[in-house]
């Protein structure tokens, strides 16, 4: 079945970077799109970045562009969030996921806290 495993999270500084890894399985990686969500307390879930399934295109929320990095290795079948100059409302749950045939897979979230 299908599974999709977060890593990375953690507490950061402001202005500082993590790097989240996505793993998955269960499905032919390479022949689909990769999102990354985020839901902070009390909001509701927004996409952040997302990547087609070669990696050839990418689109980004206007609150992360030219802070966040979004790439993939399908021979490692993960997908990475590169995030830089991070600040405090970039503080979430961020979630991997993929579409197919109009049902959403999630994986379990990663806990990213920016905070001095």
């Amino acid at each position: 079945q299908v599974q999709l495993v977060e890593s990375g999270g953690g507490l950061v500084q402001p202005g500082g970077s993590l790097r989240l890894s996505c793993a998955a399985s269960g499905f032919t990686f390479s022949m689909y799109s990769m999102n990354w969500y985020r839901q902070a307390p009390g909001k509701e879930r927004e996409l952040v970045a997302a990547i087609t399934s070669a990696g050839g295109s990418t689109r980004y929320a206007d609150s992360v562009k030219g802070r966040f990095t979004i790439s993939r290795d399908n021979a490692k079948n993960t997908v990475y969030l590169q995030m830089n100059s991070l600040k405090p409302e970039d503080t979430a749950v961020y979630y991997c996921n993929m579409k197919r045939v109009g049902y959403d897979y999630w994986g379990q979230g990663t806990q990213v806290t920016v905070s001095s």
